[in-house]
This record gives C-alpha cells, sequence and structure tokens, in this order.
C-alpha cells in the first residue's frame, strides 16, 4: 500500500557529505535520523559481497595509486558499456580490504573529498551489521535497502549472485524479516532468484529512463521490454505479483522537457498506485548539477539550486520511497508532510 510519509533512504549512506560506502558515510545517515540505508553490492574474486557502486572502481578508491595493482588495470564489456580501470572480480577480499575510499565526485564536494583515504572499503556483512547495531543503539527499526548489481554479467563469470545473497543474508540474520529488509535490481530475473530462495524482503524493480535490463535483453533480444515500457499501464500490469514496486530514475516523475522545464507529475506514480504497487525514486540531491534545467540556480554546478521546489512536485505527487545523498536534508523536508 502507498505510504503516507515517504521512506527516506541514505543513499549510499549519506554521500553528501562523507565519501559514498564508507564507514562514516552509513553511521552519519543513521544519525541523521533515515529509515534506511541503500548499500551497493558487486563480487570480489572470491565471492565476497562488497560495497561499491559498481565493479569498477578507480573513481571511489585509491586503486588507481597503489603501485602494486598498476597491472590490473583493464578494459571490459559490463552490461554492453566498455569499460576501463580496475574491477572488484579481478581482487581478492584481502586485497580490497586494503584499498581506501575516495568522493566519487570531488569537484562538486569537495568538502567529503576531505576524507579521502581514510576508510576501507566495506563488505555487505559489514553494512548488516552496523544498521543492526545502529538500530538498537537508537531504539528504532533501520531498514537496508540492498541493490544488487550485474548479476547477469557476474554469472558470465561463474557467480550466482543471487546464491551469494541469500547465504550472507541468512548468516547476518537478515533473512527471515529479523529487520526492514528491501532488495532492488535492474534485472529481475535475479529478484526472482531471491525469492525462490525464500528470502523474506520487500522486492523492487530498478527502472532506468532509458534502455532495456541486460538480463533480459541478454535473453530475448529487442523483444525485451524496455524500461520505459515497463513503467506504462500494460508493463506495470505484469508486474503485479511479482514485485512490490518499482523504484524510477525522478526524471520519470518530473517528465522535463528539452529545456529542462517541469511538464509532470506524469503518471506513473498513479499508475502503479492503481495497481498496488509502490513507487520509490532516485536521487533527491539538491545540488544544480542534479536537478532538471527549471530549478537551478546560478551557474555553479555545486551550489544549490531550488531543491525544495523541485521535492514538492515528488512528494506531492505521491511517493513512497526516495533516495538522497543529503540525509538531513530529506529527513527534514520529506517527514513535512
Amino acid at each position: 500500500m502507498p505510504r503516507r510519509i515517504p521512506l527516506v533512504i541514505g543513499h549510499r549512506g549519506a554521500p553528501g557529505y562523507r565519501p559514498e560506502h564508507s564507514r562514516s558515510s552509513y553511521d552519519l545517515a543513521l544519525e541523521m535520523g533515515v529509515d534506511a540505508v541503500e548499500p551497493d553490492v558487486v563480487v570480489s574474486k572470491d565471492g565476497v559481497l562488497v560495497v561499491r557502486h559498481e565493479n569498477e572502481i578507480s573513481g571511489t578508491t585509491d586503486v588507481a595509486s597503489r603501485p602494486e595493482f598498476v597491472n590490473r588495470r583493464t578494459t571490459k564489456s559490463i552490461d554492453g558499456a566498455e569499460l576501463t580501470g580496475w574491477f572488484t572480480e579481478d581482487f581478492t577480499w584481502e586485497e580490497l580490504a586494503t584499498l581506501r575510499c575516495r568522493e566519487r565526485l570531488p569537484k562538486l564536494r569537495p568538502s567529503s573529498a576531505t576524507f579521502d583515504d581514510e576508510q576501507p572499503v566495506l563488505r555487505l556483512r559489514d553494512v548488516l551489521d552496523l544498521v543492526r547495531d545502529g538500530s538498537l543503539e537508537r531504539g528504532r527499526e533501520i531498514g537496508v535497502v540492498l541493490e544488487i548489481k550485474h548479476a547477469t554479467y557476474f554469472a558470465s563469470l561463474g557467480w550466482d549472485v543471487a546464491e551469494l545473497v541469500a547465504a550472507e543474508l541468512a548468516e547476518a540474520g537478515w533473512s527471515r524479516g529479523e529487520l526492514p529488509l528491501t532488495i532492488e535490481s535492474f534485472e529481475s530475473t535475479v529478484l526472482r532468484r531471491l525469492q525462490e530462495r525464500e528470502v523474506r524482503a520487500a522486492y523492487i524493480y530498478l527502472l532506468e529512463a532509458a534502455g532495456r535490463p541486460f538480463d533480459l535483453a541478454t535473453a530475448q533480444g529487442r523483444a525485451a521490454l524496455t524500461y520505459r515500457q515497463t513503467a506504462a499501464p500494460g508493463g506495470l500490469d505484469g508486474l503485479v505479483g511479482f514485485v512490490d514496486g518499482i523504484s524510477v530514475d525522478k526524471r520519470m516523475i518530473l517528465a522535463p522537457d528539452k529545456l529542462g522545464r517541469l511538464t509532470g507529475p506524469s503518471s506513473v506514480i498513479r499508475d502503479a498506485h492503481e495497481r498496488g504497487l509502490r513507487v520509490f525514486t532516485w536521487t533527491c540531491r539538491p545540488e544544480n548539477a542534479f536537478l532538471i534545467g527549471q530549478y537551478r540556480v546560478g551557474r555553479a554546478p555545486g551550489e544549490f539550486g531550488d531543491w525544495e521546489a523541485e521535492w514538492a512536485v515528488i512528494r506531492d505527487a505521491g511517493i513512497d520511497g526516495v533516495f538522497v545523498d543529503h540525509a538531513d536534508l530529506g529527513v527534514a523536508f520529506f517527514r513535512e508532510v
């Protein structure tokens, strides 16, 4: 059922203030009062679930400056896109644990970049334990919204990501409804495989503003529904009884025209609610660089624009959950409802 007050989710912790997926980013998000935090998981060479936004890690760690790893730089095709860098699947967890987190957007967020090279990379288990401990310390339930990245790609390397995730959740005490757990992915097949393993969670299907999901495109080619077709009424009909909701690029709600002017809110939230599906959106950020043109103020990409006006459109459309980088702003704004 739709929520009266949106769930506020610390997107990779609180990366508006600390390097994403670092311990201090998660600690700060919990301290600022989020309802849940969102770790992304990828896989190491020895099958450890590592918390990184992507398996290419040169932009979020110090790996590129480490001489012992210079020969690990390579080029790969990930979900159809060619990338050059350093990849988690080429490192053991013992090696990854020596790396330190860095701010992914240092020009936009120079204050966060002052925390570079101080904190180690985390595993999924680290975040699960951190959130459980944080819930106990604060006397309130705090959830995890777990995003699974590149499941089809990792399957091509021999890793069953659903099996790895299910085992980790069970071992950590998160697979039977012990604490609020949501699992999301841009690939529906990995969600089905986790459901088959009876992992108790809310399941959310992530939808890009364009393109097709890699798992279905691999299996079905151009017969696979695009993300936009999935978000249309007919596509949503096919999700009923499978997932609990969808999570969409905020542009699918705001529907800006070519000049960046608001034409929304679109009907996607209403259409989903009519079918009993929840709707989350990503990512509510205050900087000009991330706002649609209508709400930018001045020319500096890192300066805050009229973020409250943009967020109000999303809130008033009836959103059920929002991913935020600045946890304090998100909690204050969306709990005003």
